[in-house]
């Protein structure tokens, strides 16, 4: 019931420089810079700002997902039950002509389930073809998040036990704490992997 989808665009060779699609996008530099003037070579626009991330709440904690394995956020509707499938499979959605899973993201991992409000987002995340819907309780924003900002070293940062196998670390952004979820950890889990 898991969705792969061959249309997701291959990741980009190591050292290449990526040119966004919008305004907004961040610009990555080339691996290769190794002097102060190949860096005066690279154009103004080609700055690195940060990768994008959408900014999503769970028992209001904010996590993120980067953007790049985001195809969309949706209002909860229209799924379709499945019988007997793991308690934090809701069931199924057809998604722009496609068949997809949805799982309660709190289920999944744990957390105390809540009934769903106008507020609860469907996410539709994607990562080497596979596309699975998570259904959260509300999506915030899309943010540039700098490497700087990350800290990467869990035990410098409060992660949550159940979170903590997926995350990636954690950005700081002014007084906010934002748990980095790492799409691919998620989407290839045992548990996932177990029920597809």
């Amino acid at each position: 019931m898991l969705q792969r989808d061959a249309g997701v665009p291959s990741q980009s060779a190591p050292g290449a420089l990526r040119r966004g699609e919008g305004a907004g996008t961040p610009r990555v530099l080339p691996a290769n810079l190794t002097s102060p003037q190949d860096l005066a070579n690279v154009p103004a626009e080609a700055t690195v700002v940060g990768e994008n991330y959408l900014v999503f709440s769970l028992l209001e904690r904010e996590l993120a997902i980067k953007a790049e394995h985001i195809q969309g956020v949706e209002r909860l509707a229209d799924v379709t039950p499945i019988p007997h499938v793991a308690s934090w499979v809701i069931g199924v959605i057809n998604l722009r002509g496609s068949i997809a899973s949805v799982v309660d993201l709190r289920a999944f991992l744990g957390m105390e389930v809540l009934p769903h409000n106008p507020r609860t987002r469907l996410l539709s995340v994607s990562y080497n073809e596979m596309v699975i819907c998570l259904v959260v309780d509300s999506v915030s924003e899309m943010i540039a998040i700098p490497p700087t900002a990350i800290i990467t070293d869990t035990r410098r940062v409060s992660i949550p036990q159940q979170l903590a196998p997926f995350a990636d670390g954690t950005a700081l952004i002014g007084k906010r704490s934002v748990i980095l979820m790492d799409a691919s950890r998620l989407l290839f889990s045992e548990k996932i992997q177990h029920y597809a």
